[in-house]
């Protein structure tokens, strides 16, 4: 069977994303791409997904996006630095 030459153009950035994901799961770029046109003329179609599944959670972001929703549904979402502080100072000072 003969080899054909497929290529196509994306920017750097996406292709490094793509291929760091790939190297997870444990094949090539390469590889992927055979994948996909194997699939989809067997499945005449898009037939799958490929998740890496249980990422990493960075806790201390979701810490800071839980707390800046909790200061935005009650309205403190809009304070200053000086405002945190002298509020972070009061509470120290009745021993909160």
């Amino acid at each position: 069977m003969a080899s054909a030459l497929v290529q196509f153009r994306t920017d750097d950035e996406s292709k490094i994303k793509a291929m760091k994901i790939c190297e997870k799961i444990g094949i090539d770029l390469q590889t992927y791409m055979r994948m996909c046109i194997a699939r989809l003329i067997q499945e005449n179609g898009v037939p799958f997904s490929m998740k890496i599944e249980n990422e990493p959670v960075n806790k201390g972001f979701e810490a800071l996006k839980a707390a800046s929703k909790i200061a935005e549904e009650n309205g403190f979402s809009e304070m200053t630095l000086e405002e945190i502080n002298a509020e972070i100072a009061e509470a120290r000072k009745q021993g909160v």
